[in-house]
């Protein structure tokens, strides 16, 4: 069962703002689970389970990767055979240099633009990217962040920022290179505006 945005535009965006919430409320759960285990729990079925959550009710494909090609503007993502090995080895990254980043937003920009890079789902791409990207954030700082608002929400308020660093940092992977430095500098501003506003 989904509904088209068409279908009933009101009902839509209340659909996606709860399912927000319940994504929140699973990303939660995640971390709990990421602190007592460590970051081996951050893996594929930690993102399908996140994206499912982003889409239920929108999209009859939650939680599994795209059999099919799929275009974001100017962003030709990789051929949907190569999406699961993509995936492995952004988590393999992730996982084998926890411990030699010290930086607490270094990975999580990293997360964040190679998801949205990936496209490895038909819907929720980004929700599920900043999802991952909070989860990391959290790992690093070694428990579940405070704050009235939390970096994804902070993100959904100001994406030019957001989009411009994605798009620099595409640009460098096409010329050879990896660079998530800008992505990097606009988590911390707002990763720090987070903890800034804790109750």
């Amino acid at each position: 069962m989904a509904l088209r945005k068409n279908d009933n535009p009101d009902l839509y965006d209340r659909i996606q703002e709860k399912n927000l919430l319940r994504q929140y409320d699973l990303l939660t759960n995640c971390i709990e689970i990421g602190l007592e285990k460590g970051v081996d729990a951050f893996d594929k079925y930690t993102l399908w389970a996140l994206n499912y959550a982003a889409v239920s009710n929108i999209c009859q494909h939650g939680g599994r990767y795209r059999k099919g090609p799929i275009y974001v503007s100017n962003h030709i993502p990789p051929h949907f055979e190569t999406v699961p090995e993509a995936v492995d080895q952004m988590i393999s990254l992730v996982q084998e240099n926890w411990e030699t980043v010290d930086s607490p937003t270094t990975l999580a920009a990293y997360v964040l633009w190679r998801l949205n890079w990936i496209h490895p789902f038909i819907e929720g791409n980004g929700r599920t990217a900043r999802a991952a990207c909070y989860y990391l954030l959290s790992l690093k700082q070694g428990k579940i962040l405070q704050g009235k608002k939390i970096v994804p929400e902070r993100i959904r308020d100001d994406r030019k920022p957001y989009y411009d660093a994605l798009r620099e940092a595409d640009v460098a992977w096409a010329q050879g290179h990896f660079n998530v430095s800008s992505l990097d500098a606009y988590l911390q501003k707002l990763f720090l505006q987070q903890i800034k506003n804790a109750d």
